[in-house]
């Protein structure tokens, strides 16, 4: 677990790697990553085997990531599988710039970032390098919290076999098969393959998770050319669970799943609709090619296409008294009267479903002098999407998948960037120049239910950022100031077509620095927004969180991380973050008016988070450890109201892995045990009808897994 914890640490050999001339694809390689370990900013170089590998046996991605520096994470299911999400600074999914070997991950329109479309994606990187704050980022949404980058692994040299299975809590299993071709065709080409499965029933009712993946990459080389092919992809079967439960509820029967219930017409008897559930499939392509120009020069060019589609299918009982409740008028069904009575509403099954396009170019050209590195770079993406519902009756057997709205969305993006870092003895001199152009157009070809809008909206945005590093003695200190904007996303716009781009002015300094075997880190920031599109605490019908302009708003902190190797046995590692997180003059709108409440905390913002992590290695072929989490308290709304609060928590976990070499044979046995003191405790929530919601998490849970990779 060495590295794990540290803020922007150099511990990786990578990091300390010495650049040459040398035209070597590995060397160009290290290079165009060494660029972004060598700028002045917070940063993570997670390697996913190392860090990562001894608790991947079936959740999510942010799970994995979940005892980094500043990092929180929510899981719907309670358990890690299925929808899950994190939060980086208090800074939600849709604020962090996901990006997969330098292509945006995020959702064009909504720029969430949704990893159960995407299962078992540590299996197939090799690195995460997580940038805090506004960070280098150059393609993809403006990173308001942070920016992460999922490098995937290449071809190994040899050929291999290797399976991975895994079981625990909740009838949770995974099952994986991996082929490595090694090298052939004169040692210019590799292949590798990857399928998994993954299943959960969840800690909450029903909240089961079908799941399955794969990857494939290409991998040839000759020369000062490097070309990768990569097909990647997964498709989600989820029992839907973003309803959440209110206080009560969880304080008595915490696994209580609302969702999908319905009363018989007939009998009156309360049911759950079986296929109440989330459908999607996503493809994605990359190709990716590495051609060194000279020994100075040194181009980059990835063409990437990436196709979604799916639906949630949900049943919408009758309830006179509830507005979401679906009427005939709303589906253009005639009025029926039974006994005398017009019936208004109905029981109806939607699908409301995504049918979308992602596609588009990167190119950056490297350069690299003896005291210069520059990156010029280019990017031009469009999406185009699809949204359309169709509703079937559950007593009205006569309707069967009759489409009720249709409305399409395109977005386009082109940008360009510069980058340089200048070094005069022991100082470096970093900048970032960024010029972004946004336009988006939404248009309603069928009207129904409320669905979609007609409007067109245009951004240009220009995002700078400098800084200065200083190296000393095994290691550095460094200041930096970047401005990022960014724009609305589909749901806020369609709230409210005015709402406002946000601005942020992010102010970083910190230092690093190793002593022999101790290494230690801090980072001090002041983040300062303009029209920040904070989280209101309200979700939609879709359980997606609703955001809204706060005017201005800041979050400063102080980030700390260390790792100490104590002996050959023995590792310690830690992070703190103490933060402030506030809006300025925070107004809300009551039915009496516009109420002015003053400086409010931010809604999910914990102003502490802290991790420490101790690992044992007693036996050359046997380690363990523990990782524990603290977790302060957060607000579930702006309004400083301390009944609308989550608790704060603390949680310990244990993992254990025993290795054997066999002849040609490599096999792992794995145990994780999360929560192992069995914490009663939410990490997610929303406000309705000005009371607290709850998303339950799982108390104690394992999961025991095996590896057999055959050489």
């Amino acid at each position: 677990m060495k590295g794990i914890f540290i803020l922007g640490l150099a511990i990786s050999p990578a990091v300390f790697y010495a650049q040459t001339k040398n035209d070597s694809i590995k060397e160009r390689e290290i290079q165009s990553v060494n660029f972004t370990k060598r700028l002045p900013v917070a940063k993570e170089i997670v390697n996913v085997e190392k860090d990562l590998g001894f608790k991947n046996l079936g959740q999510d991605l942010p799970v994995l990531l979940k005892n980094q520096t500043s990092i929180v994470t929510t899981s719907d299911a309670g358990n890690g599988v299925g929808y899950t999400g994190f939060r980086i600074r208090g800074v939600g999914g849709n604020g962090i710039n996901v990006m997969m070997n330098g292509v945006p991950y995020n959702d064009s329109e909504s720029q969430g970032t949704f990893f159960v479309d995407v299962p078992d994606l540590a299996s197939s990187a090799s690195q995460i390098i997580i940038q805090r704050g506004v960070g280098t980022s150059s393609n993809g949404v403006s990173a308001f919290g942070a920016s992460v980058n999922v490098v995937s692994k290449d071809p190994e040299e040899q050929f291999y076999v290797k399976t991975d299975e895994s079981y625990g809590s909740f009838n949770t299993y995974k099952y994986s098969a991996e082929v490595g071709s090694g090298k052939f065709w004169n040692n210019k080409l590799s292949l590798m393959g990857r399928y998994t499965g993954i299943h959960s029933d969840g800690y909450i009712d029903r909240a089961f998770s079908k799941l399955h993946s794969y990857n494939f990459s290409a991998l040839f080389e000759q020369n000062k050319t490097k070309l990768r092919f990569l097909a990647f992809g997964g498709k989600e079967k989820t029992y839907q669970a973003w309803n959440g439960i209110d206080k009560a509820t969880w304080e008595k029967t915490p696994k209580y799943n609302p969702a999908g219930s319905y009363f018989d017409a007939i009998t009156g008897e309360q049911k759950y609709y079986d296929n109440h559930t989330d459908n999607y499939k996503q493809n994605h392509y990359q190709l990716l090619w590495n051609q060194g120009v000279n020994d100075r020069w040194n181009l980059e060019t990835t063409l990437h296409y990436t196709k979604g589609s799916g639906y949630y299918e949900s049943i919408e009982p009758v309830d006179e008294s509830d507005d979401w409740a679906p009427k005939y008028a709303t589906f253009g069904l005639s009025v029926p009267v039974v006994n005398g009575v017009q019936l208004t509403r109905t029981d109806l099954v939607s699908k409301k479903w995504l049918d979308n396009d992602f596609y588009g170019v990167v190119s950056t050209l490297y350069g690299k002098f003896d005291n210069l590195d520059l990156n010029f770079g280019v990017v031009g993406n469009q999406y185009y999407g699809r949204h359309f519902g169709q509703y079937k009756g559950l007593q009205l057997t006569q309707y069967q998948d009759v489409e009720y709205y249709r409305n399409r969305s395109i977005k386009n993006e082109i940008a360009g960037f510069a980058k340089g870092v200048f070094k005069v003895n022991a100082l470096e001199f970093f900048g970032d120049l960024q010029l972004r152009n946004i336009s988006y157009d939404t248009k309603i070809i069928m009207e129904g239910a409320g669905e979609g809008g007609n409007m067109e909206k245009k951004w240009t945005f220009f995002n700078p950022k400098a800084g200065v590093s200083y190296r000393i003695s095994d290691g550095k200190v460094f200041l930096s100031a970047a401005i990022a904007n960014r724009e609305p996303n589909r749901d806020d716009l369609l709230a409210n077509p005015d709402t406002k781009a946000e601005r942020l002015f992010d102010y970083e300094a910190g230092v690093e620095k190793s002593f022999g075997n101790f290494q230690f880190s801090a980072n001090a920031y002041y983040m300062n927004y303009q029209n920040q599109l904070v989280l209101t605490g309200e979700i939609s019908n879709v359980g997606a969180f609703i955001r809204a302009n706060s005017g201005e708003s800041y979050r400063t902190g102080l980030e700390i991380a260390a790792l100490a190797k104590i002996s050959e046995m023995f590792n310690l590692s830690g992070n703190l973050t103490l933060s402030k997180n506030m809006n300025k003059n925070f107004r809300q709108e009551t039915k009496d008016g516009i109420k002015n409440l003053g400086n409010t905390p931010i809604a999910f913002s914990p102003n502490t988070i802290a991790n420490i992590s101790a690992s044992v290695k007693p036996f050359r072929n046997f380690s363990f450890g523990v990782q524990n989490q603290l977790v302060g308290s957060q607000f579930l709304d702006n309004t400083d109201n301390a009944d609308l609060k989550l608790p704060s928590y603390f949680l310990t976990d244990f993992n254990a892995k025993y290795t054997l070499n066999l002849n040609r044979t490599d096999l792992d046995i794995k145990l994780l045990v999360n929560n192992i003191f069995n914490k009663k405790y939410v990490s997610n929530g929303y406000v309705y009808e000005a009371a607290p919601y709850y998303y339950a998490q799982a108390g104690i849970n394992y999961m025991l897994g095996l590896s057999l990779k055959f050489k």
